[in-house]
């Protein structure tokens, strides 16, 4: 269990506005579905997907899709470099650009994300290719 990779996923709930990264672990054990969405189970939250009208239309409006086009993907899904580059000029932000180069690690030193292995380079505080075997 040690040597498994931890997944990195972007929770986005569009009717309060709250974007969250997460690890299928803080998924499972952790009260980040509570954080985002305000419900504590993947169950409820596909209730919550499918009866809750305003989530709905924040959802369509959001990702400029039709009711019928509504799917967990649209809210719960593997985060891309992108978005995590979005999270590292967040963490800049908040720490101060004197901090630029101490931003400290927010996950596993090894995550995978949607492009694949990424790993935790010190000298740039960022995630970067693993070119495993290489």
């Amino acid at each position: 269990m040690e040597n498994e990779i931890a997944t990195i996923y972007i929770l986005e709930n569009p009717e309060k506005s709250v974007i969250k990264f997460a690890t299928g672990y803080q998924l499972r054990f952790e009260n980040v579905l509570k954080d985002v969405f305000g419900v504590v189970s993947v169950n409820d939250l596909q209730m919550m997907l499918q009866f809750n009208k305003g989530f709905q239309e924040s959802i369509c409006k959001k990702n400029g899709i039709a009711l019928n086009n509504i799917s967990m993907d649209k809210i719960i899904r593997v985060a891309n470099k992108m978005e995590l580059l979005q999270l590292r000029k967040q963490s800049i932000e908040k720490l101060g650009k004197e901090t630029y180069l101490t931003i400290p690690r927010p996950f596993d030193p090894i995550i995978k994300l949607q492009e694949g292995i990424f790993k935790w380079d010190e000298l740039n505080s960022s995630y970067i290719p693993d070119n495993l075997g290489a």
